[in-house]
């Protein structure tokens, strides 16, 4: 991702360890300097569009496909829809429970200043309407790839048939960016992400982690207010989650390494 490892990033050596070197003194790159990107993990597969009771713009199509998902995937939803009345999908988005869109990703990423330039790394596995959908990330930021375009046929063949590792690989990949940004703060891949970064990265690591419920009623009002005001707004949002907590009581000590459990004290 980088083009260049003439420099390594701040957590190659806990990621990679003896395979994080750097290139050798006097070898050429074809960039003057390593290059910078945002990760991206982006929580809008159809199992979580379909769980999320949401509309996602797509009408009556969209409705039928996801509901007969539900039927054959999450029959314990369908069941619960006929015996309570459940909250409406706009009320669902009112309160930030429905995943974040790819357009809504895209406005996010603008307002927070990215642009065609920024090199994008996508995590994720396949995102409900495909290249279509993507088509609104793709256009605004052509540099960015996935695990599928980044590696050749060959090096992904070995972990093609296994989920996990190939969730490895973009954990690793997002790990070291040098920023990374969820859609989903409640996502548990995200969340180990944004620990680690914490924990080895010293509070340093950026990481975005947007209140989907305050994103909810910037967006809503997105068509009747000017882009200055709309990119003050998103990032007063997301400025406000920016802050590195110690561990809540109950909380898992992975999303919130910053506690007395997993921190090392040396003694006097």
């Amino acid at each position: 991702m980088r083009q260049n490892m003439s420099r390594l990033g701040p957590l190659d050596n806990y990621l990679l360890g003896s395979s994080a070197k750097l290139k050798k003194k006097g070898q050429r790159s074809h960039s003057p300097k390593a290059s910078r990107y945002l990760s991206l993990h982006l929580r809008f597969e159809i199992d979580m569009v379909a769980h999320s009771l949401c509309e996602f713009g797509g009408g009556e199509e969209e409705r039928q496909e996801l509901e007969a998902y539900r039927k054959i995937h999450f029959p314990a939803l369908i069941e619960l829809k006929k015996t309570q009345k459940l909250p409406s999908p706009s009320a669902l988005r009112a309160e930030g429970l429905c995943p974040l869109m790819p357009e809504e990703t895209v406005l996010l990423l603008a307002a927070l200043g990215f642009n065609r330039q920024t090199r994008i790394y996508l995590a994720g596995a396949h995102i409900y309407g495909g290249k279509s959908r993507l088509a609104a990330l793709t256009t605004l930021f052509p540099n960015l790839v996935t695990k599928e375009t980044l590696l050749s046929s060959i090096e992904i063949e070995p972990f093609a048939n296994f989920s996990s590792q190939l969730a490895a690989l973009d954990f690793i990949a997002c790990t070291a960016a040098d920023m990374f940004a969820m859609t989903d703060s409640g996502s548990q891949f995200s969340s180990l992400i944004s620990g680690y970064r914490i924990y080895y990265g010293g509070g340093k690591m950026p990481t975005i982690r947007p209140n989907k419920r305050r994103l909810a009623d910037i967006f809503v009002k997105n068509n009747t207010i000017e882009w200055k005001a709309f990119e003050q707004r998103v990032r007063k949002a997301v400025r406000q989650t920016k802050r590195v907590f110690s561990r809540p009581t109950g909380r898992s000590v992975y999303r919130y390494p910053r506690c007395r459990e997993c921190m090392c004290y040396v003694e006097p």
